[in-house]
This record gives structure tokens, C-alpha cells and sequence, in this order.
């Protein structure tokens, strides 16, 4: 789809507006556990510019872009990883926000669990399932960490998966390994932890955690959580003795953008949340959309 543009656009008074800067978090959809004592799945991707804040893999934060008046720019949001009854986890889709004068801005899906094998790579990775040769799902550089080792010996509990600030728990003797937390951001205005890892799960022993910041929880006797909605949060593994239950599954992701609001067009698709923050708005979009610089 192609816009049109134009370097300054006019406001209601006939005054021309001139580009101003914006701040984003972009977050991917997470990615779901592999079921039957599988491995937690990982966060998705995490990217943000808002002022000091960290971003992902405990990364500096970002260059904050430029808009420009009447320039259109789009705003995708990845699912997450849908859940599954079997050994294969899903990958969280990616997000993204692109425009034709800014480079597109690409968080990458958390990565799949797996119940023997190995996890899958993705913005956090998946953990590792029971088997000795399984290894870990790595994270993408700046924007989620690794995910946690398996355990071979039964119950044989599966790692947890990355999060956006910390790798997922190794697998301790009976019970999958714990989600990697998640990362804090005020760029709404309030306090929001968000990017965790789900946990891994195991066929007997205890229930693991989800990484702060909407991992899912691990179950030993029943099906693995979801990650919470447009957290990016990795779903968490489910498990019932000899008997498989599903995984959860992966959080949706997220876009935010703040502004100025004497520069804010007032123009969206796809129905943001619009709200002020002191001098700025900031559209939180939790679904794909547009806005119109």
C-alpha cells in the first residue's frame, strides 16, 4: 500500500506543522511451550526508545524517529504463538512499525517450546526440552535473552523461556524451569512490566513461574497458561503425569507511540487508545493500524 506525502502539513488554523519526534515500544507476540512436560516459550521481541529506559536483552535504549506531517505510518501486531497438544510449540509473529521515511522498526516473535528437543530461536528464546541434547533457544541481540536448559532424568522438566530482561530458569530437579522476567516501561505514563518468558513444565513435582511481565505459568497436572494479551509474554508448558496437557498460549504484542501533543494529528486506523501523559499523547495500538503523522 503506497501513501501520499508531503513535507509539512497544515493544522485546523492554516499554520504549517513542522516533524516531530516520537518515542515507540514495539513488542512481538510470544511464542507457546511445547506440551507433555515440554519447555517454556519465549518472549517476544522487545525494542524501546522512551526516554532512559532499557531495552531489550538490557540494551540501550533505542534513537526515538522523526514524523512527518501527512506521512502515513503502519503499525502491525503479532499474535502470539497459538497453544498446542503436542511436542511442537509455536513462534510468536512478528511486530512492526514502518513508514516510507523512517527504517522499519521489527521486534521478532518469542521462540517455540519443545518436549524433547531442542528451542526454538526468537526475540527471547524458548527453553530446552528433557533431552540431553537439546539446547537452548537464543535470543535476538537487543530485544530478549535466552532460554533455559531441560533436565534429562525424570520427571524430565523442560527449561523455561527467555525474557526480555533475564534468561529462563534451567530446570531444577522436579519441576520445569521458571520464566525469565520481563521489562518495566513508563512510556504510558504509569509503570508497566511487560516480555516475559513462560515457564516449563514437568510429569510430576512442582508448578513453575512465568517471567514477570505475562509469562505463562508451568503446570505439573494441567494445561500451561497463557501469556498475557499484548505483553508479548511466552506461554507456559502443561503436563499431567504419563499424560499430555496442552501448552498455553503466547501473549499478543504491542505498539506504543508518544508525541507532543500539540503536534498529534488526531488521525488513526484501527482504533488505538488515545490518552495524555503530561504535554504528550501516546496511542497504544493492540491491534494493526495506522496513524497519519
Amino acid at each position: 500500500m503506497s501513501f501520499g506525502y508531503q513535507i509539512l502539513g497544515f493544522g485546523s488554523g492554516g499554520a504549517p506543522r513542522a516533524p516531530y519526534t516520537a518515542s515507540y515500544l514495539v513488542i512481538a507476540g510470544g511464542g507457546s511451550a511445547g506440551a507433555f512436560a515440554g519447555s517454556g516459550g519465549g518472549a517476544g521481541g522487545y525494542r524501546n526508545s522512551y526516554g532512559s529506559e532499557t531495552s531489550g536483552a538490557n540494551s540501550s535504549t533505542e534513537s526515538t524517529i522523526t514524523l512527518v506531517p501527512d506521512t502515513s505510518y503502519t503499525v502491525t501486531i503479532g499474535a502470539g504463538g497459538a497453544a498446542v497438544a503436542g511436542a511442537t510449540g509455536n513462534v510468536g509473529v512478528d511486530s512492526s512499525l514502518a513508514g516510507s521515511d523512517i527504517t522499519t522498526i521489527t521486534s521478532a516473535g518469542g521462540g517455540y517450546g519443545q518436549h524433547n528437543a531442542s528451542g526454538g530461536d526468537g526475540g527471547s528464546g524458548a527453553g530446552a526440552g528433557f533431552s540431553a541434547a537439546s539446547a537452548v533457544g537464543s535470543g535476538t541481540a537487543n530485544q530478549g535473552m535466552d532460554g533455559g536448559l531441560g533436565r534429562t532424568p525424570y520427571p524430565h522438566p523442560g527449561g523455561g523461556g527467555g525474557g526480555a530482561s533475564a534468561v529462563g530458569g534451567a530446570a531444577p530437579s522436579s519441576a520445569g524451569g521458571d520464566g525469565g522476567n520481563g521489562l518495566s516501561s513508563s512510556i504510558t505514563g504509569s509503570a508497566v512490566t511487560r516480555g516475559g518468558g513462560g515457564g516449563g513444565s514437568a510429569r510430576g513435582g512442582s508448578n513453575s513461574t512465568g517471567g514477570t511481565g505475562g509469562g505463562g505459568i508451568g503446570y505439573t497436572n494441567a494445561p500451561g497458561e497463557d501469556g498475557d494479551p499484548n505483553t508479548g509474554g511466552g506461554s507456559g508448558s502443561g503436563s499431567a503425569g504419563d499424560g499430555p496437557n496442552p501448552s498455553g498460549a503466547g501473549g499478543s504484542g504491542v505498539v506504543i507511540l508518544r508525541f507532543p501533543t500539540a503536534s498529534y494529528s488526531g488521525t488513526t486506523t484501527g482504533s488505538p487508545t488515545v490518552a495524555t501523559d503530561g504535554t504528550d499523547t501516546v496511542l497504544t495500538f493492540t491491534g494493526t493500524g495506522s496513524y497519519s503523522g
